[in-house]
């Protein structure tokens, strides 16, 4: 029942929701290496060479969920071997904005932060 209640509570707040998927450890990172790509569409294989700190079931797993939220387009060509590319959607665009600047508020505080912390532990 606790789990069932939890579960309603999360599908029913759209921050939560939305920002469980979009920010999690990989997604905004997929996204901004998709958005700083100037040839256009990248293929599975040239996406993972440029986020080389991530596995290849975790980027899959990324590329899916980024899929069904509407963040990412996959178009797989009928050829062999078969070829498959990714490219941002309209909805990914309109977040590109927020992520600049939350890389430059991160930038800007990260020094502050990080002596913040080692206050804390210290």
């Amino acid at each position: 029942m606790a789990r069932m209640i939890k579960e309603m509570v999360v599908q029913d707040c759209p921050i939560r929701n939305v920002l469980a998927r979009v920010c999690d450890k990989w997604s905004l990172l997929v996204i901004y290496t998709l958005k700083n790509h100037q040839d256009g569409p990248l293929r599975f294989n040239a996406l993972r060479k440029l986020i080389p700190d991530i596995s290849q079931k975790m980027l899959t797993s990324t590329l899916k969920s980024l899929e069904a939220d509407g963040y990412v387009t996959r178009k797989a060509y009928a050829e062999v071997p078969p070829r498959v590319e990714y490219s941002l959607t309209p909805r990914a665009e309109t977040l590109i904005p927020i992520m600049d600047h939350l890389i430059e508020w991160a930038l800007d505080n990260m020094a502050v932060i990080l002596k913040d912390r080692d206050k804390a532990v210290g």
